[in-house]
């Protein structure tokens, strides 16, 4: 018990300490889980720790990982993606294992070794990409998406290699190395021919599938009569392990199973319960797994052959990178988005320590060679979060201003200009044309304008946040001026600088949460629109219609929320400051706690009056009987009249 508690707080302490540290460098939490395993490693060494063995338990956080992706997904949508599945994805696993073999049969290895050594460097590390992507707030970009295509076609392609593995070995090496191991492990599959195990993956499919479909809603139904939340957990991890158990029975990869559970209980009533219950220990467990990996290289072997390692480790990078410029090329991602992706999958994977693993015992690989491929396999994936600060940093700045074409000369200037034409400009933009006004619409997106020119749409291709092209839009003699784009930081700066430069000049705001709105408060802009407000209030409205009210009692319930929601606002926006969080904001926080109190007072009495009911009414189910009702303080009306629209 003592080993194991001293073991527990040694990785605990060191993840504490190191990834705050290294998220306020701006290197992310990855890196700072690899930094932390890479400096407990002698005290791990000190202890006798078998790292080998904490990293096959941590790697159950990449399972949970992508089960939890698969819940983001409906199965629309993963057809939607077949396209980049098969072309991306299939394309980067068969090329990346061509030239990485091509490469170790110039050095010398014999085709089998090489074909071997090329299936191990075709995987990517999907622990570390989508966690970083995640982080950056770039799963939803072209990069991003493209990435994800690869990496779930990179599991799927795992089954096939592990297929394959047994026809490689080495006649030589067959009585070298043990295959105790897997020969003991329990397997469904073990005697069975080629067909049979076929038949096998097939059922395994099939039942998460109809598992996922038509008994995970009774089984979740049935614990949460027993109104246990610790219960309901202890139900999703025991469906997420059985589920990962099974695919490992049948030889399937176990990422693969909870992938698919999760892409089926995508529209089920408990997604977001689920999401909520996995994550803790998904995140947990991934930051365990980065730093075994870290602690788990081999410093000693790494030195003795210091400039092979490091030059297979980049030679690695390189190849990967070139051909996965060359699919995103062919797959037309944009400049930004091809580098990106180029260097966010450049690195060796998770799955390479299993496979390297099972090769030695299945007498595929070497042991010597075997040791090599899991250091370059560990840096490879040590340095990944090096090449996104170097995209970010170097690649990133460079391109920006380069992207695509150069701005357009804006030839018919208006009083009007809109930054940005995407879901929010774009209405706003047609909703001004209907009316006869003549507008400026200025957008980044080579893309989106090349689709608006085929309607007849006239928009200028530049960045809206650079004052030379809003000087040729001729923003010094504009009424109006409309922030459509989509980034929160680059809004804010844009608000701050017309506010200053041009004080007499309207602008309206597009902000991207109630915080958002502060800001942009406290950077000049008095005209601010909520993204998703209005929608979300016409949704309120018709949960009162399903509830029993009118349309017109909807309405004007609406409405009254409406009003009270930019009263809170307003008062709120006084005690608001941009440098503290909210949450160690002692005067914010006070004076929330006390408007909030008083303004849904005030809501409340405005409903019941809407609805011709007492208050209480409008809280309590029918037959309940009627509580004391204590004085409501009145709120005081002595509000600015600059406006908050949403």
């Amino acid at each position: 018990m003592t080993d194991f508690l001293l073991l527990a707080f040694v990785f605990l302490v060191a993840g504490v300490l190191t990834v705050p540290i290294a998220a306020r460098l701006g290197l992310g939490s990855v890196l700072g889980y690899l930094i932390a395993g890479i400096v407990i490693s002698p005290v791990l060494a000190l202890l006798h720790v078998d790292v080998a063995s904490i990293q096959h338990f941590a790697e159950f956080g990449v399972v949970m990982m992508l089960f939890l992706v698969g819940l983001e997904l409906e199965p629309e949508t993963l057809w939607a993606m077949r396209a980049r599945l098969l072309g991306l994805g299939g394309g980067q696993v068969v090329l990346t294992t061509l030239a990485v073999m091509a490469v170790a049969m110039a050095l010398g290895q014999v085709w089998s070794v090489a074909l071997a050594v090329g299936l191990v460097f075709s995987l990517s590390s999907t622990a570390i990409v989508l966690q970083t992507l995640g982080e950056k707030g770039l799963m939803k970009s072209d990069a991003g998406q493209a990435s994800f295509a690869v990496l779930l076609t990179q599991d799927i392609a795992v089954i096939p290699m592990l297929a394959l593995i047994p026809l490689l070995a080495l006649p030589e090496l067959q009585g070298g190395h043990s295959v105790t191991d897997h020969a003991e492990a329990f397997t469904l599959v073990a005697g069975l021919n080629g067909w049979q195990v076929a038949l096998v993956n097939i059922a395994a499919i099939i039942g998460v599938v109809l598992g996922g479909s038509y008994l995970t809603r009774p089984v979740f139904r049935f614990v949460a009569s027993a109104q246990l939340h610790e219960l309901f957990t202890a139900t999703a991890l025991m469906m997420v392990i059985g589920i990962a158990l099974l695919m490992t029975l049948v030889g399937l990869s176990p990422a693969l199973g909870t992938f698919l559970a999760g892409v089926v209980l995508a529209n089920s009533e408990y997604r977001h319960e689920l999401e909520s219950d996995i994550d803790p220990f998904k995140a947990l467990l991934l930051g365990l797994f980065f730093m075994t990996v870290g602690a788990g290289i081999n410093f000693v072997l790494l030195w003795d052959n210091l400039g092979q390692i490091i030059a297979l480790t980049l030679g690695l990078i390189v190849v990967k990178v070139v051909v996965l410029l060359v699919l995103g090329r062919i797959f037309r991602l944009g400049s930004l988005d091809k580098w990106l992706f180029g260097l966010g999958l450049a690195q060796a994977g998770e799955f390479g320590f299993v496979l390297i693993s099972l090769m030695v015992s299945s007498a595929v690989l070497p042991g010597e060679i075997a040791d090599k491929l899991l250091l370059v396999v560990a840096l490879s994936m040590l340095l990944t979060p090096g090449l996104f600060i170097f995209y970010d940093r170097m690649i990133a700045p460079r391109l920006a201003d380069k992207i695509d074409r150069p701005a357009d000369e804006i030839t018919d200037p208006s009083h009007i200009i809109i930054a940005g034409h995407g879901r929010v400009g774009g209405l706003v933009n047609r909703m001004l044309r209907a009316a006869g006004y003549h507008t400026t619409v200025i957008d980044f997106s080579s893309k989106q304008l090349d689709m608006l020119a085929k309607f007849g749409v006239k928009a200028y291709f530049g960045d809206a946040t650079r004052p030379d092209m809003l000087i040729s839009a001729g923003i010094a003699e504009a009424k109006l001026f409309v922030i459509a784009i989509d980034d929160k930081d680059q809004i804010t700066e844009l608000v701050r600088h017309t506010t200053q430069t041009y004080p007499n000049l309207h602008v309206i705001a597009r902000a991207v949460d109630r915080n958002h709105v502060y800001d942009l408060w406290a950077a000049g802009c008095r005209d601010i629109i909520r993204e998703t407000y209005d929608s979300s209030t016409r949704m309120g409205r018709s949960a009162f219609q399903a509830l029993g009210a009118t349309l017109e009692q909807a309405e004007e319930m609406r409405q009254a929320y409406n009003v009270m929601d930019q009263k809170s606002m307003l008062a709120m926006a006084e005690h608001y400051d941009p440098n503290i969080p909210n949450f160690e904001n002692e005067a914010y926080i006070k004076n929330a706690r006390a408007i909030s109190a008083k303004l849904e007072q005030k809501l409340i009495l405005k409903f019941a009056e809407i609805l011709g009911k007492t208050p209480i009414e409008t809280l309590l189910p029918p037959g309940v009987p009627e509580p004391h009702q204590p004085p409501l303080e009145d709120v005081p009306e002595e509000f600015a009249t600059e406006t908050i629209r949403g």
